[in-house]
């Protein structure tokens, strides 16, 4: 069986650690959530893309040619609907050029197991990196499904963003996957007897888009 940290990359950060501390307090506003999510995902978007590459490209400055680098790697960004929707424009930031694609995945609360009910996807080649993202990874369900899709597309290097996880969704998607990587902000006690992470932080997408 595969090692947790094998798998994941625990991003640790003095914004993090304050951000996150204010999307856990219960008394946050629906802006601050939005702004504090904001500040993760673009901290956790720019450890992810470390590995991506370059190559030369010489441009004009006002005075002179420059021989500088541009990205070599064609970047896919697949937010998990609806709640993936909240990093997606903090990753457009910084990969402007990105295709996007969609995956909708709804959470039986009585079984929680993840049931597709949208699939909006470009085509997918296997020198794609394809970023895919979902603030929270739980039990892993919403992933290994997405993940499924995505292979079934032809993609082969995929990278998992999220803000907060569970040891058991790990785990699970360390042993299903075991080339995939996941970058975090945080790696959480466990999951309680409803699937949820504790001590997390709620439901994200409520909270994000003000629906609680």
């Amino acid at each position: 069986m595969k090692s947790i940290m094998d798998t994941v990359t625990l991003v640790s950060h003095p914004l993090i650690e304050h951000s996150l501390t204010v999307l856990r307090d219960k008394h946050c506003t629906t802006a601050e959530f939005r702004h504090h999510a904001g500040i993760v995902s673009k901290i956790l978007t720019i450890e992810a893309t470390k590995g991506l590459h370059v190559i030369p490209k010489t441009v004009q400055t006002p005075l002179a040619p420059f021989k500088g680098k541009k990205l070599k790697n064609d970047v896919v960004i697949v937010p998990v609907l609806r709640s993936g929707l909240a990093m997606l424009m903090e990753l457009q930031d910084f990969l402007p050029s990105a295709v996007v694609g969609f995956i909708g995945l709804a959470r039986d609360e009585k079984t929680a197991q993840a049931r597709e009910y949208y699939q909006n996807l470009p085509k997918i080649f296997a020198s794609h990196t394809v970023l895919l993202i979902d603030p929270m990874l739980a039990t892993g369900g919403s992933f290994i499904e997405s993940i499924a899709m995505l292979r079934g597309k032809g993609a082969k290097n995929i990278t998992i963003i999220c803000i907060v996880s569970a040891p058991e969704g790990i785990q699970r998607l360390a042993n299903a996957y075991p080339d995939l990587h996941i970058y975090t902000a945080a790696i959480d006690k466990k999951l309680n007897e409803r699937k949820f992470i504790v001590p997390g932080l709620g439901d994200f997408g409520d909270r994000y888009f003000g629906t609680v």
